[in-house]
């Protein structure tokens, strides 16, 4: 599933956070200070980085310009603040934050905004050419080179392979593939083994008969 990394030095909201996201199948890493927060964004891949403003040796608008400006991270960050004006949200934005969420906030709302900003991150991948091994994507063009020979899948079967590859090698579920392909849509039948066995034949096809 995703990984979140929280940058908060509440233990409460840590807490509550991981409470309600555990369940959900989110991994989670938290991080207590400025310092030890940018180690770990350094050290590890995430799909989304919870921040709080108000932080003990470097607050989070200094952590997110260096992530930004330093460090070139592009993970989504998501602020969590107990300032509501204006020129604070302005402050966050401009230090390279995605999105801002004023405390108290909702679990709820909370996992909306997430979601919300891996789909952006996901979308934005689909504009990009993408290799694995021998086999590389173009999404724009809509093909798929192994070997230097070309394969045929149907949209659907090349949606799927797409998310396979632009998230490997992270293990991505059943049910993380269905929400990506068909949103809340999600067909009655088995269709995803379908479309799965498809995709894996051609694969296989292609190996065995160049």
């Amino acid at each position: 599933m995703y990984k979140i990394l929280v940058i908060e030095d509440n233990p409460d909201i840590v807490a509550n956070i991981y409470a309600f996201f555990e369940p959900k199948g989110f991994e989670l890493d938290n991080a207590h200070n400025g310092y030890s927060g940018l180690t770990l964004a350094s050290n590890n891949r995430y799909d989304v980085i919870l921040l709080d403003v108000m932080l003990p040796g470097m607050d989070g608008t200094q952590l997110c310009k260096k992530l930004r400006e330093e460090l070139h991270d592009k993970t989504p960050v998501l602020m969590l603040t107990a300032r509501d004006t204006i020129l604070d949200k302005v402050a966050g934005f401009d230090s390279g934050a995605d999105d801002y969420l004023v405390k108290p906030f909702s679990l709820v709302e909370l996992e909306c905004r997430i979601k919300a900003l891996i789909r952006r991150t996901e979308d934005d991948h689909f504009a990009h050419s993408i290799a694995v091994g021998a086999l590389s994507l173009n999404n724009s063009e809509h093909t798929i080179i192994r070997d230097g020979q070309s394969l045929k899948l149907t949209p659907t079967g090349f949606k799927i392979l797409h998310i396979l590859m632009s998230t490997a090698p992270r293990v991505v579920s059943k049910a993380e593939i269905e929400e990506k392909v068909w949103g809340l849509d999600i067909p009655s039948s088995d269709a995803l083994r379908t479309h799965m066995h498809s995709v894996r034949a051609q694969l296989i096809s292609h190996l065995t008969h160049p």
